[in-house]
């Protein structure tokens, strides 16, 4: 029996990743397998997880049962701060996992949010629509809630809304509102068409103040709503539609 071809992985995989993509498990859970003797191709056993699979061509099984493509399962997640958003910890600190372990197939984060950062966190086994969500050529927009470590100026927010410069580059230019000012804080909302690694927090670095809490509250037009924190849901079939087709740019 031949192994349905997966489309949605492309045509030349590592084994690893050809499971992990498959929705099986996470890549550290396929590269155990796979040592583990369970995984075949072309019926022989490959112990090899950099091993290349043509899945135009090849038949993978895994415990003997040909390799299925999953049913495709796109959640949002009301991430809480202090979780990680990586499979596992080696420091035993909390992960997003936890919070979604009753869903039988593996998922991954659609980009990141990082420890101290809470909010929307969509997670997905659709590597298609998680590459167009989280890809800078998409321009598809991510809205956060910030409060800075000080008060800042109308000029100091201009500056984010042109862009400012970072170690890598310029950041492209962004939607900033004020919503208030309280004590010596600022709150403002920030909507960038990119995802760099901690990129509010440098922007706001780069105005010599600092980051005091962080929530992505809208990514597109999907926003959390009153989803409460800690708890998830699956996306709707509009909201799915409205976020393959979304793309954004500011002028």
């Amino acid at each position: 029996m031949s192994c349905p071809r997966i489309a949605t992985l492309g045509t030349q995989k590592t084994l690893e990743r050809v499971l992990s993509k498959a929705g099986v498990g996470s890549r550290t859970e396929a590269r155990s397998w796979i040592h583990a003797r369970r995984v075949q191709v072309n019926g022989k056993t490959v112990e090899d997880p950099d091993h290349w699979v043509n899945m135009d061509r090849d038949r993978v099984r895994f415990d003997g049962k040909p390799l299925h493509d999953r049913e495709r399962l796109y959640v949002l997640l009301y991430k809480p701060a202090g979780y990680l958003t990586t499979y596992k910890d080696p420091e035993g600190r909390p992960t997003v996992y936890q919070l979604v372990d009753e869903i039988d197939t593996f998922l991954s984060p659609v980009g990141r949010l990082d420890l101290d950062t809470s909010g929307l966190l969509l997670m997905t086994n659709d590597n298609q629509f998680a590459d167009h969500v989280t890809s800078p050529e998409s321009h598809v927009p991510k809205t956060y809630l910030v409060k800075a470590s000080t008060l800042l100026t109308d000029e100091q927010l201009q500056r984010l809304r042109d862009g400012v410069e970072l170690s890598d580059g310029p950041t492209r230019p962004a939607r900033v509102k004020r919503i208030r000012d309280s004590g010596k804080y600022t709150h403002f909302e920030i909507t960038l068409t990119e995802g760099r690694n901690r990129q509010v927090r440098r922007m706001v670095e780069a105005l010599d103040a600092r980051v005091m809490k962080l929530v992505r509250v809208a990514i597109g037009d999907l926003s959390i709503g009153k989803l409460a924190i800690g708890t998830w849901r699956l996306l709707t079939r509009q909201e799915l539609t409205a976020l393959r087709s979304r793309s954004t740019r500011f002028t």
